[in-house]
C-alpha cells in the first residue's frame, strides 16, 4: 500500500481509504472482518459522516460498537468523519453551533476523544466563514479535532473559507471514477467548441488542489454515474472492461485493482474513498495502490470510458 504525509497533517495515510457509509445494518462480525481485511491490506484510514446509516451518527456508532477499540487500537488507525448535511430538510447547516454539535455527537457515537479529520460535507449556500472559523478553532484548541477539509468544494468555495479559517484544508472530497471524471477531463479538451467535455463545472478544482497542497479523495470510484450502479463489468461499458481486463490479465490483478489504479496513478496523489462493504472487493481494490499504469494505459482506459483525447 503506497503511503504519503497528508499534506497539512502528521498523518501517514494511505492513498486507498475505507468508507463506512453503508455498515449500518451489518453484523459486528461482519464490520470486524470489514475492518480487519482494510487493516491486512494496509487501509488504516477509515472514512465516516454523522448522516451516515439513515439514523444520525448510526455508522458511527456501529464501528465504535463492533470494534470497542482499545486508546492504543484508536491511535492505529485515522478517523475522518463529516458534517453539515441536515437531512430531514434536506439543507446544509455550517453554522458555529451545528459544527460543535455534530463533532460532540461524533466523538461520543465513535467513542474517542478525538477526530482525526472533519470535513464540511457539500457546500452551504449560506456558510458564513467567521463562523467556521470559530468553530474549527475551538474544535482545534480542545484537541477535538485535529484537522479540517471540506467535500465537493469548488475553488472559490474553498478560498472563502481560506478568508477565515486558519487551519490549512487539507483535503476535498469529491466525486471521481474512470466513467464520471469530469474533474480531469475538462482540462483534457479545454477550449474545444460544441464539445460538453470541454465545459468546466468546477474551476480548475484539480490543479486549485495541487497548487494548494490539498488532497483530493475520490469517492463513488466504480459508480458509473451518480449512484446509478457500477461500471465494472457492467453491459453499458464493453470496451472500457474489454481494456480493465486485459489490463488486470497483465499484471495479474483482479479488475477492481485496474479501476483504483487509475487514480492512484495520477500525480495529484488522490485517495480513492471505497464505498464497499464485500471485503473481497476492498481487498482487491487495494491492490490499485501501486499498479505502475503507463501513461498509454491510462489514456487508453480514459478513451474506453467515452472521453475524449483530442
Amino acid at each position: 500500500m503506497k503511503t504519503f504525509t497528508l499534506p497539512g497533517t502528521e498523518i501517514t495515510a494511505p492513498n486507498v481509504i475505507a468508507g463506512m457509509m453503508r455498515i449500518a445494518d451489518k453484523t459486528d462480525d461482519e464490520i470486524r472482518t470489514l475492518v480487519r481485511t482494510a487493516r491486512d491490506a494496509g487501509i488504516d484510514f477509515f472514512d465516516h459522516a454523522d448522516v451516515y446509516g439513515g439514523a444520525l451518527h448510526r455508522c458511527e456508532e456501529r464501528f465504535a460498537e463492533a470494534l470497542a477499540l482499545t486508546p492504543s487500537e484508536r491511535a492505529e488507525i485515522t478517523l475522518q468523519t463529516k458534517c453539515g448535511i441536515v437531512p430531514d430538510g434536506p439543507y446544509f447547516d455550517f453554522s458555529y453551533e451545528h459544527i460543535v454539535e455534530s463533532v460532540e455527537g461524533s466523538l461520543r457515537a465513535l467513542r474517542t476523544d478525538y477526530l482525526d479529520i472533519l470535513l464540511l460535507h457539500r457546500p452551504d449556500a449560506l456558510v458564513e466563514p467567521d463562523d467556521v472559523a470559530k468553530a474549527f478553532d475551538e474544535l482545534h484548541a480542545a484537541g477535538k479535532v485535529k484537522a479540517f477539509g471540506v467535500s465537493n468544494h469548488t475553488p472559490g468555495q474553498i478560498e472563502l473559507l481560506r478568508r477565515s479559517v486558519t487551519q490549512p484544508i487539507v483535503a476535498n472530497q469529491v466525486q471521481l471514477s474512470l466513467t464520471h471524471a469530469p474533474i480531469v477531463a475538462q482540462g483534457v479538451a479545454m477550449n474545444m467548441g460544441d464539445l460538453d467535455q470541454s465545459i468546466s463545472r468546477d474551476n480548475g478544482i484539480v490543479d486549485y488542489c495541487r497548487l494548494h497542497g490539498i488532497t483530493l479523495q475520490a469517492w463513488s470510484p466504480f459508480q458509473a454515474r451518480f449512484f446509478n450502479g457500477v461500471f465494472l463489468g457492467s453491459e453499458d461499458y464493453p470496451e472500457l472492461n474489454a481494456v480493465i481486463d486485459r489490463l488486470a490479465a497483465k499484471y495479474d490483478m483482479p479488475a477492481i485493482a485496474i479501476a483504483t489504479a487509475w487514480i492512484t496513478r495520477h500525480p495529484a496523489q488522490m485517495q480513492v474513498v471505497l464505498g464497499t462493504t464485500t471485503p473481497e472487493r476492498v481487498a482487491g481494490a487495494a491492490l490499485g495502490s501501486e499498479i505502475p499504469l503507463t501513461r498509454a494505459e491510462w489514456y487508453e482506459l480514459f478513451r474506453a470510458a467515452g472521453h475524449t483525447v483530442p
